[in-house]
């Protein structure tokens, strides 16, 4: 009985040390989120080694795009590993889909991640939308 106990406690305690590295491990902001502000600021505090994920609404029938590659302040603590575009998954012509950057922390430190959904062509706009996340590295 007492070797139940230790084992569901361990269990316990590695499922909500897994819950919490998850929860930190994505970062999503939808086009609603963006309709309500322009720019959207979030933190977010990892260890060494840990990959996360930042997700953005995008919708290229628009003609607007982020970037390919973020702006990382200091690429030493942190390092761009990824880069996709998701569609919709719908039938329906204009339809947001998603754009989902994949990072990885290097080392100790906080630098900052920034991106900004623009018409990339010259004389288009800049920055209709950014999105800056501060990284703690501990």
């Amino acid at each position: 009985m007492k070797l139940k106990i230790i084992i569901l406690s361990v269990l316990l305690t590695m499922s909500l040390c897994l819950a919490s590295c998850l929860a930190a491990a994505l970062i999503q902001v939808s086009c609603d989120d963006f309709g309500k502000q322009q720019h959207v600021s979030k933190a977010v505090n990892v260890a060494v080694g840990d990959t996360f994920a930042v997700t953005l609404c995008s919708n290229a029938t628009t003609g607007f795009q982020w970037p390919e590659s973020a702006q990382i302040s200091d690429p030493t603590v942190v390092q761009q590993t990824d880069h996709k575009f998701v569609s919709p998954g719908t039938g329906f012509v204009g339809a947001p889909g998603k754009q989902v950057w994949t990072f990885k922390a290097l080392k100790k430190g906080t630098s900052t991640v920034s991106l900004e959904y623009s018409r990339p062509w010259e004389g288009g706009e800049k920055g209709e939308w950014t999105f800056n996340l501060t990284v703690v590295v501990k």
